[in-house]
């Protein structure tokens, strides 16, 4: 308090020009001379007039200052495709919770929301494109008007920041069907991930970038109103394919926008005749390509990651006429409970630039509690594709000579591996099948099956047949095997049996890949119809067949036609369209 009160005369007396009582009187010259130095030092330069950045920012004054404008978006602190660093300084100077971690990595939260909202998406209802899209619960409609009434929300959020950051960047690999996307948002943290998600333009690219495809509005830092026709709650993700934009209000979670943009391609390439995939692939040393199918927790990135194949891409892919190639520039793994031993590729991409989203750590060292959910389960770690040390780049690949079908059966009832013939193979794509198990959500007491059509029904935009179809014509046309793997539970449901070993997952699919599996002797596996190899190299033969597993036999018959009727139930609403042969693969 004092050194403020001594402070205060000071000042007083520079501006007087007068002693102040009990300091040493000044000359009258000599103050004025202070004074004039004070005042110089306190004057704002022309560079920070003009709000100049160090070297690598890059900001819209030396590029198109239309460019935002002619949005409504009149801030004019603004940087385009910042580096990584940068985009560290601003996260750590203005966002709650961000830190660098001992591994190099930046610590980010997103706030209240820690995960998807799929009851607050929404698609506007149009005329361009009524007569596409999969309308229900899925694809919820929206008026043309209350998108307008929540796009104007989000600018005028937008324009009360200070600072804004824009990242241009492509969907796609292939150079022939990549789409360019432009996102404005007010946080360095959502700027650094779609700055690893997207694929990253070279500064030729970006000089030349033009005007976007599609442009993503992440004013998720401001609520949307309840009170506008159509909204439920205060959040908000929707999506106009007239206008080719994509409004975020009510959420900070940054998966909202990758899973926006995949939603576009999920509507644009199948109108092309091409196949989008929520799937991960890889590629052998003999350029044979393998797509794995799967829903969040049951590997499909885990197992994509192999020592002895190159990475694709780890979760969204679209197959051409000319074969796969991978959405996205980087990769967004689950952290809960992750280890190095178990995945050492991830964990050795935690370094300087990746993202960890809603992890606890210490807050003296910077090491991060991977087993500590108390924020979420469903902690997060975004980087760049080239941060796997055998990744593919470009991320393309030929067509695929398998694919895998992942599902995390907990109810301990599917086979760990099974041949599936082409009507099984689209009767599981249509179903979409895994299970939550108890624990993983309020409520949940008991194994539940989750379907998600096309295994990711919260993203399609067509009907699940549309997929199906492609998927159909592709793999009969390329003589593609298929396989369903189940990477849950075995010698009984979840809290009896134990989670299959990712040891012998990452047996049979090696088994797979060599081509031994597919010369194997096959046994039926009777409700379900499926063929089970009776043995695999380096897997123990009495876990192939799951009723050998399990102790109560009756239980395991009781627990298996449980979980086919479950099938049967969901397949309802699908058969309409089907034929009768992928109808008939359905379980007895």
């Amino acid at each position: 308090m004092a050194s403020r009160s001594v402070m205060r005369s000071l000042t007083r007396a520079l501006r007087s020009s007068r002693p102040v009582r009990g300091f040493r009187a000044l000359g009258t010259s000599r103050i004025l001379s202070d004074r004039s130095k004070i005042a110089e030092a306190l004057k704002s330069s022309p560079a920070s007039m003009k709000h100049q950045f160090p070297a690598d920012y890059h900001i819209f004054e030396d590029a198109d200052l239309e460019l935002l404008h002619n949005l409504g978006i009149h801030t004019e602190w603004v940087q385009h495709n910042a580096r990584p660093g940068t985009l560290y300084d601003e996260a750590l100077r203005y966002e709650k919770g961000s830190a660098i971690l001992s591994t190099g990595a930046l610590a980010a939260f997103s706030g209240a929301k820690t995960g998807r909202s799929p009851l607050d998406k929404r698609v506007v209802l149009e005329e361009s494109t009524e007569n596409d899209i999969w309308w229900g619960p899925v694809n919820v409609p929206l008026s043309e008007n209350t998108f307008k009434i929540n796009r104007e929300r989000a600018i005028d959020y937008l324009n009360t920041r200070e600072r804004l950051y824009v990242f241009d960047g492509f969907a796609g690999w292939d150079p022939d069907f990549r789409y360019k996307i432009r996102v404005i948002t007010s946080r360095a943290y959502h700027a650094l991930f779609m700055h690893n998600m997207l694929i990253r333009p070279t500064e030729e690219e970006l000089l030349n970038f033009g005007e976007p495809d599609y442009t993503i509005y992440n004013g998720g830092a401001f609520p949307a109103n309840r009170a506008t026709d159509g909204m439920t709650s205060g959040t908000s993700v929707s999506l106009n394919f007239k206008t080719r934009e994509v409004v975020i209000l009510g959420t900070q979670y940054a998966g909202e926008m990758k899973k926006g943009v995949f939603t576009i391609m999920n509507y644009l390439l199948p109108k092309r005749g091409i196949l989008s995939m929520h799937a991960s692939a890889n590629e052998g040393k003999a350029g044979d390509v393998t797509i794995f199918f799967g829903l969040s927790g049951t590997g499909k990135t885990t197992l994509s990651a192999d020592e002895n194949r190159l990475l694709i891409g780890d979760d969204e892919h679209a197959w051409t006429d000319k074969g796969i190639f991978n959405i996205e520039g980087g990769c967004y793994a689950k952290a809960i409970g992750l280890t190095r031993e178990k995945e050492p590729e991830i964990w050795d991409a935690i370094r300087f630039g990746a993202l960890l989203e809603n992890v606890v750590f210490d807050q003296r060292t910077g090491e991060v509690d991977y087993n500590d959910g108390s924020i979420t389960e469903n902690t997060r770690v975004s980087y760049p594709l080239e941060y796997i040390p055998n990744v593919k780049i470009p991320a393309v690949g030929g067509h695929p000579k398998n694919i895998i079908m992942l599902t995390c059966d907990a109810f301990g009832v599917l086979p760990p591996v099974s041949k599936l013939t082409p009507a099984q193979a689209m009767y599981h794509f249509i179903s979409g099948y895994t299970a939550k198990v108890a624990g993983t959500e309020m409520g949940i007491t008991e194994p539940t099956a989750t379907f998600s059509a096309c295994f990711g029904a919260p993203f399609m935009v067509w009907h699940p047949a549309k997929y199906a179809e492609l998927l159909a014509e592709k793999m009969s046309k390329h003589n593609v095997n298929a396989w369903l793997i189940n990477t849950g539970w075995t010698g009984g449901a979840f809290g009896t049996g134990h989670r299959m070993s990712l040891k012998d997952t990452r047996a049979i699919i090696d088994a797979i890949h060599s081509g031994d599996l597919a010369k194997a002797e096959y046994e039926s596996f009777e409700r379900f119809n499926l063929q089970v190899p009776k043995t695999c190299a380096n897997v123990d033969t009495k876990i192939l067949m799951p009723n050998k597993t399990w102790a109560d036999q009756e239980e395991f018959k009781v627990t298996a036609a449980k979980l086919a009727s479950l099938f049967k139930d969901n397949f309802k609403k699908y058969e309409e369209g089907c034929s009768a042969d992928i109808i008939a693969a359905a379980p007895h």
